[in-house]
């Protein structure tokens, strides 16, 4: 089975995050936001007060984002994909805006990869009819929703393609489990859902070196398992 995974947003717990996974040796790839990082200075996290500016994913922690300097070194040897300039979301903006907030996220991160970023990861997971289109025809080989399934290979559009779960899914193992039958495990998530408490990450890190040491796992990239897809 390819076990697969993407974390969003560009934040500074990113580092702590891929000092994790070069250490199991874990494939990932990081959709990142570039108009929200500035070009120079990280940006600090920090709790906020109580009903300022929560929602389910972060609870009041304030994800201080990585700068423009940061990428090239922090994100060496992972994979890299556009999840819009300013995390503009499908509908909310003139299509026009929308899909050159994509491609100018895409563009800045083939520039520092070096090589083609055809990823895509949907801000919110919200995405049209028309802005599906707009990522075909600008040459994206996929996006990724906030969806679930049990079977991420029956994918009829693999520009709108739902992934097994997020990382602290309250199903993750029964999910992944059920992956063996369809070859592929897909999870995502934010690293700032981590906090920085040490329970937690040492909880993820278990759960890392586990799919490491599965002998039936292996750790692809996204874009890895787009040919996998069945499609129709």
């Amino acid at each position: 089975m390819k076990v697969v995974q993407c974390w969003d947003d560009g934040v500074i717990n990113d580092i702590r995050l891929t000092e994790l996974f070069r250490k199991y040796g874990a494939k990932a790839t990081f959709n990142l936001n570039p108009g929200l990082m500035d070009p120079e200075k990280r940006a600090e996290c920090f709790w906020r007060k109580q009903g300022e500016g929560t929602n389910n994913h972060n609870f009041g922690f304030a994800a201080g984002k990585l700068s423009h300097r940061d990428i090239a070194e922090i994100y060496s040897g992972f994979e890299l994909a556009s999840h819009c300039w300013r995390h503009e979301n499908a509908g909310m903006v003139p299509d026009a805006d929308w899909i050159k907030s994509a491609l100018d996220a895409r563009h800045f991160v083939e520039d520092i990869a070096q090589k083609p970023c055809l990823g895509f990861a949907w801000p919110c997971g919200l995405a049209t009819p028309e802005t599906v289109a707009l990522l075909r025809e600008n040459g994206f080989a996929y996006g990724r929703t906030t969806k679930t399934t049990f079977d991420v290979t029956d994918c009829p559009e693999p520009l709108a393609m739902a992934p097994s779960c997020r990382f602290n899914a309250p199903d993750f193992w029964d999910r992944y489990t059920k992956a063996k039958r369809t070859g592929v495990f897909y999870f995502w998530g934010h690293s700032y859902e981590l906090f920085r408490y040490d329970e937690m990450w040492d909880n993820f890190e278990q759960m890392v070196k586990y799919i490491s040491e599965d002998p039936d796992a292996e750790w692809a990239n996204v874009i890895d398992i787009v040919p996998l897809l069945r499609t129709r």
